[in-house]
């Protein structure tokens, strides 16, 4: 296989190797290279936009890929000189810079040399898939970040294996070269091994690899020439990534990929025209490819393109530009825009299920309303319903009980992230434990969702990981070492079996382990497993905690309030030494016939509390238990407060499970 300039090559007589044994195994026909999507009517006029190339940065969480934007658009003139801008910019949400990832998609565009680059900055953990599975609709190719030093991960198979099932070409970036322990070599070898054993074309195969480092601001084309600048990324984008073609005179053509949302102008869709050309006040046809039924006349009032990270107000926009278009009430991600006289509905991405899911409900603890601003049903059902407009992975549904709707999304961070951006909205609820969805096949059998997970560990931790790991019902599927020598291990695992696992992991391993998961399927269900092996500490009083009460109560396991905090009965304030629930008064004060002296309680010491953040509180709940949301607040709480109709719903459940 000839090598293009720019692409490296080491231990050629490996590679050969295995480019023979992927030659014999697709004897029987190799697709072809190059973005062909099926389901598309081909126009007899088309023509070449040489003027744009639209291009997804697609990767496994924290390998670069918006610290590259950031590079491109500053090497692109997007910011003055002296302009302060923040690092990764486009993550723009306060949640997304908080955590260091990005959650939603989003469009710059940048210059050079005259061609305008559109880019799409996608997420890279496995529970914003969606976003990722979605966006490649509107890019004729990707620009694939691998770390110099981690090499392809979990996320990475992922995100690369959606790429080439739309046959798009790749450019692989092998970011982070000037990381400590960077092997470049070994790298490219692996990420040429992902390829073929995903089945990827011959010119996928044969794609270019730059080497960068988005963090210096620098991309070569070989390990040892010098560079001062992106130019040599800049310059592969523009020769290996093939202009958009279409035929600008045909009937207007373009799928919504994209929703965003705005407060003054409603929603607005963002996708690429595949044919025609869109105008401000033009009449259009709304039709939807996996919904017949959908046939609805509109007109497009407003019209902006991309440039750097703002949108710009434009009149017409021609095939291959991603354009963002207003003025659409019912306007959903999937739908496809074309002109009244051609409906013709562009095939989308099936996206994913979701496979887990909390319940949502109001918020009835005596604590109800003193915090949140937003707190009834209608409030509550009226902001998550409104989320759908923006989150194609997310489901939402009513349930028997007005208050509570059944929220289903990819994982515990998809919903954690839905979780905290509502309460930072000022809305006050509760949540469930997460639980999976559970599936029947066609013999009637049980089906939950199983992950695998790859977990990454020093030696002397890899025992105690086995041990809880099996105890969730993990399979070890693989045992080896990674290029700086901790132990990696692979497991075949339930999804419910990792619920409440991060805390136990990170305790387990002081810090140093990392885990990485990736949806795998449905398998037949594999039993029972008990979430939680300790109890809790459990409020009988409402009121406030004094320091006496929780002096008293601290020996009695871990507590998660401090003198101060209003509690009530029924409440969780604590995690118990033993596996049973244990019921305790915080609230006890000294009795004053007590004949100590006023200072004594100046001499008690207390414990500091464990404060859980909202990802621990919500792996930490049980399934009898409740987390309570609000704008200032995070409460666990049994879902039965008082505890003598907790102890006889106990007793049923009991002897429902004898008989």
């Amino acid at each position: 296989m000839p090598c293009n300039d720019g692409k490296l090559c080491y231990n050629i007589s490996r590679w050969l190797s295995k480019c023979y044994r992927y030659k014999k195994r697709q004897a029987s026909g190799i697709r072809s290279g190059g973005c062909t999507q099926e389901g598309r009517k081909e126009s007899r006029n088309t023509m070449k936009r040489d003027d744009i190339r639209n291009i997804a940065i697609i990767a496994h969480v924290d390998h670069g890929k918006t610290t590259l934007v950031d590079c491109l658009l500053r090497q692109s003139g997007v910011f003055r000189e002296n302009q302060e801008v923040a690092e990764r910019v486009m993550d723009s949400g306060d949640i997304e810079r908080e955590r260091g990832i990005t959650i939603l998609s989003k469009n710059t565009a940048v210059s050079y040399k005259g061609t305008k680059i559109n880019i799409v900055d996608t997420p890279g953990h496995a529970d914003f898939g969606g976003e990722v599975e979605r966006v490649l609709k509107m890019v004729n190719g990707v620009v694939l970040v691998v770390d110099a030093f981690e090499g392809p991960m979990p996320q990475t198979r992922f995100v690369t294996s959606k790429a080439l099932a739309l046959d798009l070409p790749f450019i692989v970036c092998v970011n982070k070269i000037d990381r400590p322990g960077a092997r470049p070599d070994e790298v490219v070898d692996e990420t040429l091994e992902l390829l073929m054993d995903l089945d990827a074309s011959d010119a996928q195969l044969d794609c270019p690899f730059i080497f960068a480092s988005a963090k210096d601001g620098y991309a070569v084309r070989q390990i040892g020439d010098s560079s001062s600048d992106m130019s040599p990324l800049f310059e592969t984008i523009l020769d290996y990534i093939p202009a958009p073609e279409g035929d600008p005179d045909g009937p207007l053509q373009m799928l919504i990929s994209t929703i965003d949302y705005n407060e003054y102008v409603g929603r607005i869709g963002i996708g690429k025209i595949d044919r025609g050309t869109i105008k401000v006040n033009q009449d259009a046809l709304l039709v939807n490819h996996h919904d017949d039924s959908k046939s609805e006349k509109v007109r497009i009032t407003k019209l902006y393109e991309f440039d750097g990270l703002k949108k710009e107000a434009v009149q017409s926009a021609s095939i291959g530009s991603i354009v963002a278009l207003s003025g659409i009430d019912d306007l959903h991600i999937g739908d496809t825009v074309c002109a009244p006289d051609m409906p013709d509905p562009i095939p989308f991405q099936k996206i994913e299920e979701p496979t887990i899911s909390m319940n949502f409900c109001v918020n009835d603890s005596p604590l109800a309303g003193q915090e949140g601003k937003y707190v009834t049903s209608r409030h509550l059902r009226d902001r998550l319903y409104r989320e759908l407009n923006t989150d194609v992975s997310l489901r939402v549904e009513d349930t028997q009980d007005t208050d509570t709707f059944k929220v289903s999304g990819r994982g515990e961070l998809h919903l954690s992230v839905l979780i905290e951006t509502m309460r930072r909205e000022g809305y006050e609820f509760a949540v469930s434990k997460a639980e999976v969805i559970y599936r029947t096949d066609e013999r009637g059998r049980k089906l939950e969702p199983v992950e695998t997970a790859y977990v990454d560990v020093p030696d002397e931790f890899s025992g105690t990981v086995i041990q809880k790991l099996s105890l969730r019902k993990g399979e070890l599927q693989g045992m080896g070492k990674t290029s700086d020598g901790r132990t990696r291990l692979e497991f075949s695992i339930p999804s419910r079996g990792l619920i409440g696992f991060r805390n136990d992991f990170m305790t387990d391993t002081k810090g140093t382990g990392i885990i990485n998961t990736i949806f795998e399927g449905y398998a037949p269900y594999k039993g029972d497993l008990a979430y939680r092996q300790q109890g809790s500490l459990i409020s009988f009083e409402t009121g406030v905690a004094v320091a006496y009460g929780l002096f008293n109560a601290q020996d009695r396991g871990t507590l998660f309030v401090e003198p101060g905090d209003k509690v009530y009965s029924g409440m969780v304030i604590g995690q118990s030494g033993k596996s049973e629930d244990i019921e305790l008064n915080v609230c006890k004060t000294k009795h004053l016939t007590n004949t100590r002296s006023s200072g004594a309680d100046e001499a008690l010491k207390l414990v500091p509390p464990r404060k859980l953040s909202l990802e621990q509180a919500i792996e930490y709940i049980d399934t009898d238990e409740l987390l309570e949301i609000t704008p200032e607040s995070f409460r666990i709480r049994k879902k039965i407060l008082d505890p003598l109709l907790r102890k006889r719903s106990q007793f049923s459940k009991a002897q429902k499970a004898k008989s």
